[in-house]
C-alpha cells in the first residue's frame, strides 16, 4: 500500500500517521487501564510467573497457532478453520501495516530495504489475494452467524452488537485494501506494488470505465487514510467490546495454570480475618477475572456443559462472563477488606446460586474452551464461599458431609464395615504386612456400595494373579475428601487430607494403586500441597503394564460388546484414556466400540462428579439418563467404565431405560477378572 503525498503539500504525511496513532493509542490504553487492568489488580494474588519458557511456549501453540481453536475440525465442525484463517490473515495485515504503513510513511524505500524488492512483491500480492479470501470467509461467518445460526450462537451473552462492528470493521479493511491497490494501479502507478492481481484487476476496470489519473490518485489517498483510520478505530473499540480478548488471550494463555487439572488450589484456614471462598469481586484470584476478559464468548464451553445440555440453569460462559460485567457494573471497590460489601450482589444476582450447584466438576468446558478459560476453580471457589461463608448447601449435600465427619465416608454403615468385601479373600492390611510394595486404596465406594464391592474383589483376583505384593488399610482407611472439597467444604476435606497423610506416612507408603479416579485424583494431584508426595497410580495404569510384563493373562472368552464410557477424572483430568482400552482389548471375546463423538477428551459425564454423587439435580432431565441414552444408542451389551461412581450412576441408568434384562453396566476389572483362571 504505497502512501499518498504530503498532506495539503507541506505537512509531512508521518506526522499526520503518527499524531493519529499516538491519539488512538493514548484513547485505548486508558480504557484498557480503567476497564481492564485497574480492575483486574482488586484480585487476590496468585503465582502464576514461574516455568517462563513452557508459559510462552503455550501462547505461541494456544494463540498463534490457533491449538485448541482447531482442535473440533477433525470432528467436522469448520468455524475453527475460519476463525483461524481470519486471526492469520488479521495478523498478516498488522505486520504489513507495520512495514508498509508507519514504516513507509517516514521513508518511502523502508519496505524494499527491508523486504528486497522480491519480498515486497511477494507480500504485496499475499496482501492482497488474502484480502479477498477473508472477504469470502466473513461472508461465510455472517451466513452462519446470522442465518444458520448453531446453538451455542442463540445464548443471549453472544453480543451480536460487537459482532455487527467487528465484522464490519474487517471487512471495510478489506476492501479499503483492494480500493487503495486498485486506485494505485488506475492511475498509472508503477513498482513493486502494482503487481497485485485482485487490485490490480479492479484498477484496469476502473480505468476502462473512463476513470481519470487525478480522480485515480483522489481515491487511493481516501482509502489509504480511510484504512489507516479503521486500524485505529478498531485500537480504540477494542477495550470496550468483547475482543478485548484479542489482548486478553494471550495473556490468559502465558498465565494458565500448570497444576494438573484436576487439582483445586489450597486455601489457609488458619489466616485470621480473611474471607473464604469468592462472593465478592475481591475474592477471587486476578486469574480468575482476566478470565473474563479473555472470553470470546463463543458458546463452545455451554455447549458441551453436561448440565446446561440436561436443562439446567448453568452456563460455564455466563459465569465468567456474568463475573466480568458485574465488576464492571459495579468499579474498582478501593483496597481488599473482608468487611467490605458490594452494591449489588453477586450471589443471587448476577450469577444464579443454582448455577453454582449443577456443576459437575467434569471440565469440559476447559477442555472445550479455546483461550484457556479455568471455569471449575471459579465456580469452586463460589460453593466454598456458600458453605464455609454462608453456610449453604443443598439439603441432599448434607447428609453425606454428616457422613463424613462422623464416619470417614459419605455412605451409609460403619467403618468398621470397610473389610467386608474382602472376607473369604486372604487379603492382608498394613498393620499385618507393612513392608508391602503397594498400598491397595480400596475406596469408599469400592469397600461400602454392595454393586460395587465386586471391583475391590477383582482387583485383588488380578493382583494375587499377577504376583503383587500388597496390602490394605482396612478399617484405618477413610476417604480422601474428594467430595467434601467437590462440595464446596474445604475444611472438612483439610481435615481429612492430613489424617490419611499421617497414616500413610506412619506406614512410609510409597506406591499406591486406587481404584476410584476420585481417590487416585486426589492423593495423586492435591495431597502434594499438603506433604503427601507418593506415586500413585490408577489400577488401569497397573495393569495395562502387567499384561504388557505377561504377569496378567486373560484366557476365558467373555463374549460381549463394550462401549467404553470415560471417567471425566480419569480422562480429561488425568490424561489417562488408552489404558483402559488395551485392557478391554486383551480380553478373548470383548469388541470394543465407542460412543463417538462423545468420547475421550469430549466425553460425557456420568453426572456423579461435583459431588452430584450425593446432591440432587435441579431440574430437567438427570445427566447419567441422557448418558445412558448415549449407551443405548451404540447396541452394545455392555457399558465398560473404570470408575465406582460411573458404574452406580450407570447402573440406576439402565435400570430406569428398563434395560436390566438386555443391558449391564460393568467395570472393566470386572471384566478382565472374569477372564482369568481360577
Amino acid at each position: 500500500m504505497v502512501p499518498p503525498g504530503d498532506i495539503f503539500g507541506s505537512v509531512p504525511i508521518w506526522v499526520g500517521v503518527y499524531l493519529a496513532l499516538l491519539l488512538s493509542f493514548a484513547v485505548a490504553g486508558y480504557a484498557i487501564h480503567r476497564r481492564v487492568i485497574r480492575l483486574i489488580r482488586q484480585g487476590r494474588p496468585v503465582a502464576r510467573w514461574d516455568q517462563p519458557l513452557r508459559r510462552l511456549f503455550g501462547v505461541f501453540t494456544i494463540v498463534l497457532g490457533q491449538r485448541k481453536v482447531l482442535q473440533r475440525v477433525p470432528a467436522g465442525d469448520l468455524a475453527g478453520i475460519a476463525h483461524a484463517l481470519i486471526f492469520w490473515g488479521f495478523l498478516s495485515f498488522v505486520l504489513s501495516y507495520l512495514i508498509f504503513i508507519f514504516g513507509n510513511s517516514v521513508w518511502r524505500p523502508f519496505a524494499e530495504k527491508l523486504l528486497t524488492a522480491a519480498g515486497v512483491r511477494v507480500y504485496s500480492t499475499y496482501l492482497d489475494i488474502l484480502a479477498a479470501l477473508l472477504l469470502a470467509v466473513l461472508a461465510w461467518a455472517v451466513l452462519r452467524r446470522w442465518v444458520v445460526r448453531p446453538q451455542r450462537l442463540r445464548f443471549d451473552l453472544t453480543r451480536n452488537p460487537d459482532a455487527v462492528i467487528v465484522v464490519g470493521l474487517i471487512g471495510a479493511l478489506m476492501v479499503s485494501t483492494l480500493l487503495t491497490h486498485a486506485f494505485y494501479v488506475a492511475q498509472g502507478g508503477l513498482g513493486l506494488e502494482a503487481s497485485v492481481i485482485v487490485g490490480g484487476a479492479l484498477g484496469r476496470w476502473f480505468s476502462s470505465l473512463g476513470l481519470g489519473t487525478d480522480a485515480a490518485n483522489t481515491l487511493q489517498g481516501v482509502f489509504w487514510w480511510l484504512h489507516l483510520g479503521i486500524i485505529l478505530a478498531f485500537a480504540v473499540y477494542i477495550p470496550f467490546s468483547k475482543h478485548t480478548h484479542l489482548i486478553a488471550s494471550p495473556l490468559n494463555a502465558f498465565f494458565r495454570s500448570l497444576e494438573p487439572r484436576g487439582a483445586l488450589h489450597s486455601i489457609d484456614l488458619e489466616k485470621e480475618g480473611e474471607k473464604f471462598g469468592a462472593g465478592r469481586v475481591q475474592d477471587f484470584t486476578w486469574k480468575e477475572l482476566l478470565d473474563g476478559y479473555a472470553c470470546a464468548v463463543c458458546g463452545r464451553c455451554t455447549e458441551v456443559c453436561p448440565a446446561h445440555l440436561t436443562g439446567k440453569v448453568l452456563s460455564p460462559m455466563h459465569i465468567v462472563e456474568n463475573l466480568k460485567d458485574h465488576m464492571l457494573a459495579i468499579g474498582h471497590q478501593g483496597p481488599r477488606s473482608p468487611e467490605h460489601e458490594e452494591p449489588a450482589p453477586l450471589i443471587g444476582q448476577a450469577i444464579p446460586e443454582q448455577a453454582i450447584w449443577d456443576c459437575v466438576s467434569c471440565g469440559a468446558c476447559m477442555e472445550e474452551c479455546p483461550v484457556v478459560v479455568e471455569h471449575v476453580p471459579t465456580i469452586m471457589d463460589m460453593r466454598r464461599y456458600l458453605v464455609l461463608e454462608e453456610s449453604k448447601l443443598p439439603e441432599t449435600g448434607k447428609s453425606a458431609l454428616l457422613s463424613l465427619e462422623q464416619r470417614g465416608h459419605p455412605w451409609r454403615g460403619t467403618q468398621f464395615s470397610r473389610t467386608d468385601w474382602a472376607r473369604g479373600l486372604d487379603v492382608p492390611t498394613l498393620a499385618q504386612r507393612p513392608e508391602a510394595e503397594i498400598l491397595f486404596w480400596v475406596g469408599c465406594t469400592a469397600a461400602l456400595e454392595q454393586r460395587s464391592q465386586g471391583i475391590a474383589r477383582s482387583m485383588v483376583k488380578v493382583l494375587k494373579a499377577a504376583g503383587v505384593d500388597f496390602a490394605i488399610l482396612g478399617d484405618e482407611e477413610t476417604c480422601t475428601g474428594d467430595p467434601a472439597r467437590r462440595m464446596g467444604n474445604e475444611y472438612l476435606y483439610q481435615v481429612l487430607a492430613r489424617q490419611n497423610i499421617e497414616t500413610l506416612d506412619r506406614y512410609k507408603v510409597k506406591k499406591i494403586v486406587a481404584i476410584c479416579p476420585h481417590c487416585f485424583n486426589t492423593m495423586r494431584n492435591e495431597y502434594p500441597q499438603f506433604g503427601g508426595k507418593y506415586e500413585v497410580l490408577h489400577y488401569s495404569q497397573l495393569v495395562d503394564e502387567l499384561i504388557k510384563q505377561g504377569r496378567v493373562k486373560p484366557i476365558k472368552m467373555v463374549s460381549t460388546t463394550v462401549a467404553y464410557h470415560d471417567s471425566c477424572f480419569l480422562g480429561r483430568h488425568n490424561g489417562i484414556y488408552d489404558q483402559p482400552r488395551r485392557i478391554a482389548r486383551a480380553i478373548p471375546g470383548v469388541t470394543l466400540v465407542e460412543m463417538a463423538p462423545r468420547c475421550r477428551e469430549r466425553g460425557f459425564c456420568c453426572g456423579a462428579g461435583g459431588g452430584h454423587m450425593w446432591i440432587e439435580e435441579s431440574q430437567g432431565p438427570r445427566i447419567n439418563h441422557v448418558r445412558t441414552d448415549h449407551f443405548l444408542a451404540t447396541q452394545a451389551d455392555t457399558v465398560g467404565v473404570s470408575c465406582p461412581f460411573c458404574l452406580q450412576m450407570l447402573t440406576e441408568g439402565i435400570q430406569a431405560k428398563g434395560q436390566a434384562g438386555a443391558k449391564q453396566a460393568r467395570d472393566v476389572l470386572e471384566v478382565l477378572a472374569e477372564s482369568l483362571e481360577g
